[in-house]
């Protein structure tokens, strides 16, 4: 399975994918059109080690001091990349049983 979960809207991931030979190879999933599922976060995370490791401490709603004083532990992040798709770090490739992130974003 080639897939990579991105933001349309993201001029970093457009960038990225724009400069790749074989994105058309990876099935494209728009993170503001189809949410992530809790089954697949769960995957990823268990990939990566925690769920704060896919999660974007640059989103502009994590600047809410009432956001960043509700985490407590790993799994508050996983609930807050459920309920807003701008939490979920991107690009996300999954190629097989390998998974990339983009550090940067």
């Amino acid at each position: 399975m080639k897939r990579v979960y991105f933001l349309s809207t993201c001029d970093k991931c457009r960038s990225i994918l724009s400069s790749m030979e074989n994105s058309s190879d990876y099935e494209q999933v728009d993170i503001k059109i189809k949410h992530i599922s809790p089954d697949i976060l769960d995957n990823l995370a268990g990939f990566v080690g925690s769920y704060e490791a896919l999660f974007n401490k640059r989103a502009i709603k994590f600047k809410d001091p009432s956001i960043r004083e509700s985490i407590k532990g790993d799994l508050d992040f996983r609930r807050l990349i459920l309920e807003e798709y701008t939490f979920l770090k991107r690009p996300i490739f999954i190629n097989d049983d390998n998974i990339g992130i983009e550090k940067s974003i």
